[in-house]
């Protein structure tokens, strides 16, 4: 009777004097205003019952009043060392059961629905060393960090099992680190049954110690964040159905598996849909923001999508250092791979730096189409060899700089690096791209590629550019530069239209421009500025304009005039060794000239410029297609 009298007491003064209800049972407080509060009622003189929370008298600790300022819908959870305290905002009491055992905190959220038209925010702060967030729901919610370090030695630092969409936002100017346990059995130090919107604009700073650093069952998404991943056991981010950035700035260093990694989450791909409304395609999407990623471990990814690859904006940075290794469940031999993509990639925007040093190392790659286009900026550097092993049973990798090595092993034993390379057709209507493979091709299609806009310069010890298909050319800015095979290699038929193509051949009997004859293909010129060294494929059909032959210096800058019109301006490398002719085509009467200056618009890495001033007149002979060089021999369609 006396604890009622006491009770009573409390409320009658609260009311008054317009003051707080706090009901704490241990560590947990619920805090209720009296302005809210209405009729509370005890039932059996054994539990009391405030705004919807009901509480058994006997677990109660402590009832008492004060002057609290309370905001709705607010959970605020505070670390300090071994302990954990949890007050929670009275509108919001009756869905949250929470209970604290030193500094680990398990909260269960039981709405369906919004909470006075909003949704729970738990907000964490403070610091311990053994401590976690769990929590259990059924409705959407937010996690907001407001200068939170916080280590779980045995486990995820915030596990989700709310299957719903949940916002984990880093308060403005707050910085918040989470690490796990190297010792558990989690999935990530940051893991999520539901959807996860990591967002703010303050910093989280994350390492996964057992397995990946975020981890959601369903799509992640990230908006202004400033997010470092500084080392994982597996991937940097892991998620299913899409990954989406849109703007922040995020950082994934010291992984173990993939940089960030985006499966399927059913059985059969719905494609994107609008807003990713119901999505479940396995796809990125990147459209803004800072993005660096460095992976070292063998046949990782740097970017891996199980669906498409579409890059629309950003400044994004891959380095990969990891060799090859053998994949015992495919039986094949694997390198890594800056951007990798199961379905299409499609880049219309954006900065991407790629470089990959790993044996058998590829920049991009993508099992469907490849599209770039745009204002997109594409710079890649593939520096690794060739890397293979003898059998399936001595899966031991091996690494040599020259493909004659391999060319007798079956295709599962070997991998080769290269800068781009699609298995499906490939095509280029803007942008700018720059690719350098030390040890293979450039840029590769496994099917027919087009190329009738950007600025595209490639440059390989084999072919700088090659199709296993047919292979046209309508537009845009071409440079080719091979250091020991073709140019432009076409295993169907090359055919020029337009544009305006530099390629450059290393040795006989490569050539500049190389179609297969020998399946029965060729080389078509209709149109366009074109210059050859090395000279065009035996047998290429010439009209619309008219082709030439003239000497040149290795090093030196020259100018190709279509008529009294320059196409561009460009520099001889100094890697060929084809001697001192080459081919020229304009639709017009070729001209051109020597040791010019460039001016205007740079582009090819340097190679080529829009302008030209000053120079010398070259003497121009004849060209015959019916003579000069026979067919390249490096052109392969090979499939490896």
């Amino acid at each position: 009777m006396k604890n009622l009298l006491t009770i009573a007491a409390l409320l009658t003064g609260m009311a008054a004097e317009a003051q707080t209800l706090n009901v704490s049972i241990g560590s947990v407080t619920y805090q209720f205003p009296a302005t809210q509060t209405g009729e509370m009622n005890f039932q059996g003189g054994s539990s009391l019952t405030v705004m919807g929370k009901t509480f058994e008298l006997s677990d109660v600790t402590r009832i008492y009043t004060d002057d609290t300022s309370v905001t709705d819908n607010l959970v605020s959870v505070a670390y300090s060392g071994t302990e954990a305290s949890v007050t929670v905002a009275g509108n919001a009491a009756q869905y949250v059961n929470a209970t604290v055992s030193g500094a680990h905190v398990a909260i269960e959220q039981l709405n369906t629905d919004a909470v006075d038209g909003d949704e729970i925010t738990y907000q964490l702060s403070g610091t311990s060393t053994d401590g976690s967030l769990t929590l259990d729901g059924t409705y959407k919610c937010t996690i907001a960090l407001n200068g939170l370090t916080l280590t779980n030695p045995g486990g995820a630092a915030i596990n989700i099992n709310n299957k719903k969409r949940i916002q984990l936002s880093a308060k403005k100017g707050t910085e918040n680190t989470l690490t796990d346990g190297a010792d558990g059995s989690q999935k990530a130090c940051i893991y999520s049954k539901g959807q996860l919107q990591l967002q703010g604009n303050g910093s989280l700073t994350v390492a996964g110690k057992t397995k990946h650093g975020i981890k959601s069952a369903s799509y992640v998404s990230i908006k202004n964040l400033t997010l470092n991943i500084t080392s994982t056991v597996g991937d940097g981010i892991s998620c299913e159905e899409y990954l989406l950035m849109e703007s922040g700035t995020v950082t994934l260093s010291g992984i173990g598996d993939d940089g960030l990694q985006c499966d399927l989450g059913g059985e059969t791909s719905t494609g994107q849909t609008t807003d990713h409304e119901d999505e479940d395609s396995g796809n990125i999407y990147i459209e803004g923001g800072t993005l660096s990623i460095s992976t070292s471990a063998a046949a990782t990814k740097g970017i891996k999508a199980n669906g498409d690859v579409s890059v629309s904006g950003g400044d994004i940075s891959v380095r990969c250092t990891g060799s090859a290794a053998w994949d015992s469940d495919d039986s094949e031999v694997k390198g890594s791979t800056c951007v990798s993509s199961d379905g299409n990639m499609t880049i219309s925007g954006g900065t991407m730096t790629l470089a990959n040093s790993g044996a058998g190392g590829k920049g991009m790659k993508t099992d469907g189409t490849m599209t770039i286009s745009g204002e997109a900026n594409v710079s890649v550097t593939s520096s690794g060899q060739i890397a293979y092993c003898s059998s399936t049973s001595n899966t031991t990798i091996r690494t040599t700089t020259s493909s004659s090595t391999t060319e007798r092993l079956n295709d599962a034993l070997k991998t080769s690096p290269k800068g781009i390379k699609a298995d499906g057709t490939m095509t280029i209507s803007g942008g700018t791209v720059n690719v350098s493979a030390t040890y293979h091709e450039g840029i590769e299609c496994k099917s027919t590629l087009n190329i009738s806009g950007g600025y595209v310069y490639a440059y390989s010890s084999d072919d700088a550019i090659n199709s296993s298909s047919h292979m046209t050319i309508s537009g845009g800015y071409i440079m080719a530069n091979s250091s020991g095979n073709d140019g432009i290699d076409a295993n169907g038929n090359l055919t020029i239209t337009g544009g305006n193509v530099f390629a450059v051949a290393a040795r006989q009997p490569e050539v500049g421009l190389d179609a297969n004859t020998e399946g029965g293909y060729k080389l078509y010129i209709s149109g366009g500025n074109v210059v050859a060294i090395g000279g065009f494929e035996r047998g290429a059909s010439i009209s619309g304009g008219t082709a030439k032959s003239a000497s040149y210096s290795k090093g030196s800058w020259y100018g190709l005039y279509n008529g009294s019109a320059l196409a561009f301006a460009f520099k001889v490398p100094s890697n060929s060794s084809m001697g001192t002719s080459m081919a020229v085509y304009t639709t017009s009467s070729p001209a051109l000239k020597s040791n010019v200056t460039g001016s205007g618009t740079s582009f090819w890495s340097g190679n080529g410029y829009s302008g030209a001033n000053g120079g010398s007149s070259v003497s121009l002979s004849n060209y015959s297609s019916g003579g000069g060089h026979g067919p390249g021999g490096g052109g392969r369609p090979g499939n490896w």
